[in-house]
């Protein structure tokens, strides 16, 4: 699954069992959420210090989603419904400006890109 929140983007699925290798089955109560941006999960990881605070980010350079957390699928469901919960902005891109700022200029171009792609299928 695809998650655009205003900390960031995250593509979270459910990680394989024993070391993560590909190849194994998959672990249905643990998950592995990957992003692009190292910032996006550390900001991630500082909203949601009691679900994601222990979860080290591991580095997988040279894979298409460079970094990654592994958690309970349990923790990351609080942290879902949480986001969710918190939602209070009726602009979602203009939400992103505001709470990233200047540091987040290139999330935020990406989203208008995102939303145009997504857009076109509507047509």
């Amino acid at each position: 699954m695809w998650i655009f929140t205003k900390h960031g983007f995250f593509s979270a699925v459910c990680a394989r069992q024993g070391t993560g290798q590909s190849g194994r089955p998959v672990d249905l109560d643990r998950m592995m959420v990957r992003a692009r941006v190292r910032a996006h999960l550390e900001a991630l990881k500082e909203r949601f210090p009691d679900q994601l605070g222990e979860c080290d980010i591991r580095d997988y350079m040279g894979t298409d989603y460079a970094f990654r957390i592994f958690v309970a699928k349990s923790a990351w469901a609080q942290v879902l419904s949480a986001l969710a919960e918190e939602t209070d902005y009726d602009n979602f891109k203009s939400e992103v400006r505001r709470h990233q700022g200047t540091k987040g200029a290139a999330y935020e171009h990406a989203l208008h890109e995102v939303w145009r792609v997504m857009y076109e299928l509507q047509e």
